[in-house]
């Protein structure tokens, strides 16, 4: 609103002047508070732009970065390096934008504030002081008395000076406040024009370089079009293929189960469904273009003190044996000269389908997958050896013959165990429990992340949210790009999204809380999970009666589960041991498991993923000893020391946790976690035990693994200094001792009576403990000689290792088949 003051009414100072006065002040004062308003939002404006560049910026680098992988595609290269040349533009224009508006909003407004309206505050200052002192000026003189001529006069004179100065300073406020109403028209207009001015060149650069860009979009979206047709006929063409070659391969797989005695035996003990053939037919080709005989996966084995298996892939190329681990890896040549070398069956080992190539200077034993297949390679280096004696003559030079093979194999005698579930196998599984199907904090639906410790599915908002809270509260793992160990997978179904939101959401209505909901802003989200998860805010704390019933009811279902034939391995009479002549009964144990260990040592690893289902290793020394009779009686075994619950001095959700977790309940290991137990709680009346311990005495495998994504201690000892390994060797608990082998217990700890867990399974004669123990220590020996760096070890130890891993969660009663260790036994 443009308001003017007349010069003439200011010199009278009428009531009408001063209300003017005050309402442009005013309008001056709101003035001044919009102007600094708009420049903050202009800064604003100004800081998102550049984020938006820089972001936008990325994304450029990101098509170009596309467009060179993509060199082999000339459509697509030349197409994305366009487009990222056209956006980067755009990205110059619009900095250039916002270099316009800085100039033109920010800077001339902060001006026309810093000078004008600095100005105005100052000629208000000087008149509102001489307003006060024209006041005052006037008041003397009114008051000056009569008779007294001298004050009269005084007061006169001031009242006159006054008055000059007043009529001075309210003319040059008054021109101030007049200059200020004009300027502020041209200022504000000129800004924003110059601003609107710079949009207008932005849309007009914007589009003029799209219509440059435009007919090449045009040709695209014409060439996509045939593109899609394309495609789908190509993938018409695959699946007739794949439908023509699957055919083939389930003929060619009848043929020779058919001929083959030995996968007739071994398709009717393996399940259709566990059955593959990912091989195709192994053929000889000396005339192949690239130079390649042929060419295959052999298990070959090392020449280490170990005599451990590898997968390695072998081929015969240029009158040479040859093998390579990974296709970027050089060759390494097993025979330099085939013509020198002799290859034939090797019947007199414990694998089947080996076969041994020997040259003048070593020898490789190797195992193909099937009796077909060994036959075929041992054909092919024949057939080698031939040609390169018929092509090359006497005159030594390398056969240049080319030729090549499609490897596979004609009968898959064996096929690779069931491994560790990846994708949409454990996807699968995990969102068939009750409630998964949705993010268990907001509610997304089609969760693909899940948190491990907690058994609980999460979108991929949620999941990047438990992250941030740490890996103590929550360890967040891909349901679909992760690999996923058995024993995790069936703790995750034990538990599930229902179970863990009636524990940390018990109050959540009582208290009013909202939960989240799909699209919901990401702090929102984030606060609640933290609420929920780390203040614990919505758990329902038990009171103490409610503890002790809980404590108590835990204490009884351990002694159900102890006494029901399920709790813990079937305990059959002692076995008759076979001994050689000349071993004496007290020492037959410790004979056998080492001579068994010397066999795992020398061996394949399916001798010791298969080991004897009733008696101790004993057995394996059976065929080459006549057995020796037992005393008629033994004495029966000793189980451990009995659980017996006490009535404690105290309830704790640390004692309910310890019950739970003898109780093999994982709810309630759950919800005793919430109330705050310690994982590590030590119970001082039962001898120091903890609840990784009694779980271990719980006899579940899902229970320990469920403490141990919790952070408990694998190798906290109780009173007798014996650790949660010690306590599932002396209970013959043998997928539990492979699980704390590889969560890292020391298997070289020893309790009060200089006892380590291999000291007792030797003494229980358990096989698959020993071995288990023995290699656990073979592959430290072998990591610590391949130096400081070294981490995976032996492949072989990984293999049997991930065995017992698959048959302590899906077989379980394959290991049920040793009876609990007693320290008292003769």
């Amino acid at each position: 609103m443009k308001i003017t003051v007349d010069f003439e009414e200011c010199l009278k100072d009428s009531p009408r002047f001063r209300a003017t006065i005050e309402e442009v002040e005013g309008d001056v004062c709101e003035l001044e508070s919009k102007l600094d308003k708009l420049v903050k939002l202009c800064i604003g404006m100004i800081d998102a732009g550049k984020a938006y560049n820089a972001a936008n910026k990325q994304f450029v680098n990101g098509i170009r970065e596309l467009a060179q992988q993509s060199t082999k595609d000339e459509v697509i290269e030349s197409s994305l390096t366009k487009f990222a040349e056209s956006l980067q533009e755009m990205i110059n224009y619009h900095t250039i934008l916002f270099d316009q508006a800085q100039r033109s909003i920010k800077t001339q407004l902060q001006t026309f504030v810093k000078d004008d309206l600095r100005k105005f505050k100052e000629a208000k200052k000087q008149f509102d002081k001489v307003s006060e002192e024209k006041e005052a000026a006037l008041i003397k003189n009114a008051q000056a008395p009569r008779n007294k001529q001298h004050e009269v006069e005084e007061a006169t004179n001031i009242l006159t000076a006054t008055r000059k100065c007043f009529r001075h300073i309210v003319l040059d406020y008054v021109l101030q406040i007049n200059v200020l109403q004009s300027k502020r028209r041209s200022e504000i207009l000129k800004s924003m024009l110059s601003f609107m001015y710079a949009h207008l060149t932005f849309f007009h650069q914007g589009y003029d370089l799209f219509s440059e860009l435009q007919p090449l979009m045009k040709l695209l979206g014409g060439q996509l079009d045939q593109l899609v047709v394309d495609a789908a006929k190509e993938k018409r063409d695959m699946e007739q293929k794949h439908s023509t070659i699957q055919q083939k391969a389930a003929l060619q797989e009848v043929t020779e189960l058919d001929s083959s005695p030995d996968c007739r035996n071994f398709c009717a003990w393996r399940s259709s469904s566990d059955f593959s053939n990912d091989d195709t037919k192994l053929e000889y080709n000396v005339d192949a273009d690239n130079g390649i005989a042929m060419e295959g996966y052999l298990f070959k084995r090392a020449s280490n003190a170990f005599k451990t298996w590898n997968r390695r892939w072998f081929s015969i190329q240029n009158n040479q044996l040859v093998y390579q681990k990974k296709f970027k890896d050089n060759p390494t040549v097993v025979v330099e000269d085939l013509r020198l070398c002799t290859v034939k069956h090797c019947e007199d080992i414990e694998r089947r389908f080996c076969f041994e190539v020997v040259s003048p200077t070593k020898s490789c034993m190797m195992q193909a997958d099937s009796e077909k297949l060994r036959q075929a390679w041992i054909k092919a280096v024949q057939n080698s050896i031939a040609t390169a004696f018929r092509d090359k003559g006497d005159d030594g030079e390398k056969l240049d013959r080319k030729s090549s093979t499609s490897t596979g194999s004609l009968d898959s005698g064996g096929e690779p165990k069931e491994r560790s579930l990846k994708g949409e196998s454990a996807l699968q599984k995990v969102l068939a429990i009750p409630g998964n199907a949705c993010c268990c904090d907001c509610g997304q639906p089609d969760p693909r992340w899940a948190s491990i410790n907690l058994g609980i599915t999460l979108c991929i908002q949620c999941s990047g949210i438990h992250r941030s809270l740490g890996v103590h509260f929550s360890k967040v793992r891909s349901l679909t790009l992760d690999t996923w160990e058995p024993e995790l997978l069936k703790l995750m179904c034990e538990l599930g999204n229902g179970v863990i939101n009636q524990i940390y959401e018990a109050r959540r209505e009582e208290l009013g809380a909202r939960k989240p909901q799909p699209g919901d802003q990401r702090h929102e989200v984030e606060a609640y999970i933290k609420a929920k998860y780390v203040d614990r805010r919505f758990v329902r704390r038990p009171s103490d009666e409610e503890l002790r019933n809980k404590v108590v009811s835990l204490s009884k279902q351990e002694k159900r589960l102890s006494s029901s034939s399920e709790h813990l391995p079937p305990r059959p009479p002692p076995p008759t041991p076979k001994l050689r002549p000349g071993s004496n009964v007290s020492g037959q144990s410790v004979k056998s498991a080492d001579s068994g260990i010397q066999n795992s040592a020398d061996g394949s690893r399916e001798m010791l993923a298969n080991t004897p289902s009733n008696n101790s290793l004993a057995d394996a020394e059976a065929a080459e000893s006549p057995p020796m009779p037992m005393p008629a009686t033994l004495p029966p075994p000793s189980p451990c020391k009995e659980v017996v619950f006490y009535e404690p001095k105290e309830y704790s959700p640390g004692l309910q946790l310890y019950w739970a977790s003898c109780a093999r309940s994982l709810p309630d290991m759950a919800e005793a976690l919430a109330h705050g137990a310690e994982v590590n709680w030590v119970n001082t009346e039962d001898d120091k035990r903890t609840p990784l311990i009694m779980a271990v005495q719980g006899g579940s495998l899902v229970t320990c693994e469920f403490l141990l994504q919790n952070a408990a201690n694998v190798n906290q000892q109780d009173a007798q200094g014996r650790g949660p390994l010690h306590h599932a060797t002396m209970l013959g608990h043998t997928g539990q001792v492979c699980l704390f082998l590889k969560r890292g217990a020391n298997q070289n700890a020893a309790d009060i009576d200089e006892k380590t867990p291999l000291t007792i399974a030797v003494e229980a004669a358990n096989a698959d403990i020993v071995t288990l123990l023995r290699l656990a220590k073979m592959n430290e020996e072998m990591r610590e000689a391949e130096g400081p760096y070294s981490q995976s070890g032996d492949e072989t130890y990984q293999d049997i290792f991930q065995d017992f891993t698959h048959m302590a969660s899906n077989d379980p009663d394959k290991l049920n088949r040793y009876q609990q260790y007693d320290p008292q036994r003769p």
